[in-house]
């Protein structure tokens, strides 16, 4: 059993900063892929930001410059920093996880955490 949770959401001015974090736990015998994505309100969710085993990354045009996703192997864990918030950010965030447990490779999806840009 693997689980992925997701936490730091909030409520933030625009401007400001916030830090998620996501963290796998479980039978996991390997991580490849991390990656945040976003839903916003009546649309589709959309890729922000992977990271791979290496720590390579890769943003959304979006985000490029204000986003920063980084993971630390040891602790299965993914953050996303994001400054710089706009009001056009708020979205609910879930990080994605493409893992093998042992027996099969997957991809797995945390829960979600709401983020909210606003005055």
């Amino acid at each position: 059993q693997v689980q992925v949770v997701e936490s730091g959401g909030g409520l933030v001015q625009p401007g400001g900063s916030l830090r998620l974090s996501c963290a796998a736990s479980g039978s996991i015998f390997i991580i490849y892929a991390m990656a945040w994505y976003r839903q916003a309100p009546g649309k589709q969710r959309e890729l922000v930001a992977t990271v791979n085993r290496s720590g390579h990354t890769n943003y959304a045009d979006s985000v490029k410059g204000r986003f920063t996703i980084s993971r630390d192997n040891a602790k299965k864990t993914v953050y996303l920093q994001m400054n710089s918030l706009k009001p056009e950010d708020t979205a609910v965030y879930y990080c994605n996880i493409d893992l093998h447990n042992g027996d099969t490779r997957g991809a797995y999806w945390g829960q979600g955490t709401q983020v909210t840009v606003s005055s």
